[in-house]
């Protein structure tokens, strides 16, 4: 196992960086950390920095501080630094908060001592567990996958090894490792797999944990081919965390579903194929509506989908109208909004004006029939505006609807007014009375907005 893993550290090319091991004082992570120590003794792995980070989850009182202990003089005894942090009274105690909870803890370690790789001791035993896991919820091919060898700067040096091999090597050399009591509890749906449902299916198959190791090698292998394809398509229509709907529109239905899946994915949310058909299901009834519609997809995200973009949106969403009062535009000049600059300056007379309106966040203003102060504020009951190029007035709201900008950035966007009636939607459009019909007097702008 010592060579494995030496041979892994080589292929990633590690030999002399600083690792965290995460580090819960089990089987496997005190195997691994045992081989680190070892592997660090020789000549060509001097330089090779090793941390053992230790995350209390803090549900099993003294048994839990024992784990601690015990975890801290382990590493002690073999020279190793141990990092260690309790993790909060209010950490709710399923399988789920606590991983995220944990893998918080590893990047707060990784940036502690400017790391190169953390280290997690996911057997194959794991992997195969994963496998029949995700098979019973209905995962697609990319869930299949199992447990990646290597994900960001995370890695899994024990991915190839069995527990039966880590069980061995911690007897021979007479490891102690913690054992964890609720590893046991069967109420935990992964341990419920290991304890009762691969045992049984071991009945069928003895070699089951072999078959779903080799399905997982299959269904990576057929993820990249599909990934081949997907990879001129994807940036077209993912956009970091939106999905463009004239893009999105264009591709065949299989296609969007996968789409959908990477796009829970991204969001990291736990899914399985209901959560995706859901997903799926809302979006295909709702990419034609220009005002769009909100989907519930955990406490605090919702999902928001209209004709031109698919994004999520919190569920209780602090606006700039709460937080920033109206500030009066008195002159030109530069004007803190928030976290926008607006600016306001004359316009140079001596060019030529070949400009027409504009509906970005910098436009032409003719300000020669609507004179200072000014007001920047957000949008308030009774809001009018009369759109560039028309006569008569109509409510901002029906403005933004016909503009088709989304009900939940309706109360982010700065606007320019004169008392109830608004001269600028930001990024929207003008009032026809400060619109450029001759010359323009003023350049308006807002810098900082999304």
């Amino acid at each position: 196992m010592i060579d494995r893993i030496a041979k892994f550290l080589k292929d990633y090319n590690l030999q002399d960086k600083t690792i965290i091991v995460g580090f819960s004082g089990g089987y496997d992570s005190m195997c691994l950390l045992d081989i680190l120590s070892k592997i660090k003794d020789l000549p060509e792995f001097f330089e090779m920095e090793i941390v053992a980070a230790h995350f209390n989850h803090n549900w099993r009182g003294e048994e839990s501080l024992r784990e601690q202990e015990v975890c801290r003089l382990f590493a002690s005894s073999r020279g190793i630094e141990f990092y260690t942090k309790n993790a909060p009274a209010t950490l709710r105690k399923t399988e789920n908060d606590a991983r995220i909870a944990r893998y918080e803890f590893f990047e707060e370690a990784y940036e502690e001592y400017d790391a190169d790789a953390v280290f997690t001791a996911h057997n194959k035993d794991d992997n195969a567990e994963t496998v029949l896991y995700r098979v019973i919820k209905g995962t697609g091919l990319i869930g299949l996958r199992g447990i990646s060898e290597k994900r960001k700067y995370f890695y899994r040096p024990l991915l190839k090894t069995y527990r039966s091999e880590i069980l061995e090597y911690c007897k021979k050399n007479n490891l102690t490792p913690n054992e964890d009591s609720s590893n046991q509890n069967t109420v935990y749906q992964r341990n419920f797999l290991r304890l009762n449902v691969i045992p049984t299916l071991e009945k069928i198959n003895p070699e089951v944990k072999d078959a779903l190791n080799i399905l997982a090698d299959n269904a990576t292998n057929d993820n990249l081919i599909i990934e081949e394809y997907l990879a001129a398509i994807r940036p077209k229509v993912i956009d970091i965390d939106k999905i463009i709907v004239s893009e999105y529109k264009k591709l065949s239905q299989p296609v969007k579903k996968r789409i959908v899946y990477e796009y829970i994915q991204i969001l990291g949310l736990d899914y399985d194929s209901k959560k995706v058909n859901e997903v799926f299901d809302f979006i295909e009834a709702n990419i034609d509506k220009r005002n769009g519609s909100t989907l519930s997809l955990a406490s605090a995200m919702w999902l928001y989908t209209d004709n031109k973009i698919i994004e999520t949106i919190p569920h209780k969403k602090q606006v700039l109208s709460d937080k920033i009062p109206p500030i009066e535009i008195k002159k030109e000049g530069t004007y803190k909004f928030g976290s926008c600059n607006f600016t306001i300056k004359k316009y140079d007379e001596g060019k030529l004006f070949i400009f027409p309106e504009s509906t970005a966040n910098f436009a032409y203003i003719d300000l020669s029939n609507v004179g200072f102060p000014l007001i920047l504020r957000t949008r308030k009951d009774g809001d009018i505006i009369t759109p560039f190029g028309m006569k008569g007035s109509m409510k901002l709201k029906k403005y933004m609807n016909s503009k088709g900008v989304s009900k939940h950035r309706r109360d982010d966007i700065p606007l320019l007014c004169s008392e109830k009636e608004v001269l600028w939607v930001t990024g929207v459009g003008l009032n026809d009375k400060i619109g450029v019909k001759i010359r323009p007097s003023h350049v308006i702008e807002v810098e900082g907005t999304d």
